[in-house]
């Protein structure tokens, strides 16, 4: 584990956790379900979304050493990542809270709000692609491969889908088809982690350098996984409970599920940082 790297692993976590949950909450408004009594309180819920990104900004300029770092960081943007990455998350937190506070205060048209919604899930997806591309590095084996992206994007989808459930059933709402939805959408992203990861560890064996093995960089790999995976079943058991027992999710026990998965998600990234390793080395 590379706990060292706490700054990171916290900035890409909830910050992907915050674009999914965006995304999914930007779904759900766009969709015309909601009452508007119920898109208010939605909305308002919507704050957190707003604490968990600037967290993970703040986190991210921990590991620049400075905030002034990051600011010098945009002077390479289009041809750093880096460079990218930062402005990209600047800009989603500028558009995606400014779209966020036009609701709350009620104003500005409808075709502004939902222009800009719309703008701001482009732009969070567009912070996500430069996440993934500032960790496809050539010379580190263990990053350059098709399990960077793809365990990006299962953060967030499983954790931002697990977040946006929270913040739905915070809002009190009477739409059973979102309550049943986003769980199914969930255990969907979950089993294609389970084997992303059972494939990930056997292609581990087979990247080494001069001196290790891949698999043999973190040597208590297996407990972490199992505890990681024992949280994750966890956090969806606590998810699927309410529609097992036919009843309406409680807000404590929903928010005890994404906690679960939220530190499911922290311990993979954990994981991931501490895989690092350079070609010959």
């Amino acid at each position: 584990m590379a706990w060292h790297e706490w700054p990171l692993i916290l900035f890409t976590v909830l910050s992907q956790t915050a674009v999914g949950a965006f995304f999914v909450l930007g779904c759900v408004t766009l969709s015309g379900k909601l009452s508007q009594d119920e898109d208010t309180r939605l909305h308002r819920n919507m704050f957190f979304i707003w604490v968990l990104m600037g967290l993970g900004l703040i986190a991210s300029t921990m590991h620049l050493g400075s905030p002034l770092r990051a600011f010098n960081a945009l002077n390479r943007v289009g041809s750093s990542w880096l460079s990218n990455e930062i402005f990209a998350s600047s800009l989603f937190f500028a558009a995606g809270g400014f779209y966020w506070l036009l609701k709350v205060v009620n104003k500005g048209s409808d075709a502004l709000k939902k222009g800009l919604l719309l703008i701001s899930m482009v732009i969070g997806i567009g912070f996500m692609y430069a996440m993934i591309k500032v960790y496809l590095i050539n010379t580190v084996p263990t990053w350059n491969s098709i399990y960077t992206p793809i365990m990006f994007l299962l953060t967030m989808a499983i954790s931002g889908l697990a977040f946006a459930h929270t913040l739905l059933v915070a809002t009190n709402h009477k739409h059973a088809e979102l309550n049943n939805a986003l769980p199914v959408f969930a255990s969907i992203a979950l089993a294609i982690s389970l084997i992303a990861t059972v494939s990930q560890l056997i292609g581990l064996s087979h990247i080494s350098s001069a001196i290790i093995v891949a698999s043999d960089i973190i040597p208590n790999m297996a407990t972490l996984q199992v505890l990681r995976l024992g949280l994750l079943f966890v956090g969806f058991v606590l998810m699927f409970s309410p529609r097992l027992m036919s009843s309406q999710p409680k807000l404590p026990v929903i928010l005890l599920s994404f906690v679960c998965i939220l530190v499911s998600e922290l311990i993979n990234r954990g994981v991931f940082y501490g895989l690092h390793m350079s070609v010959g080395m």
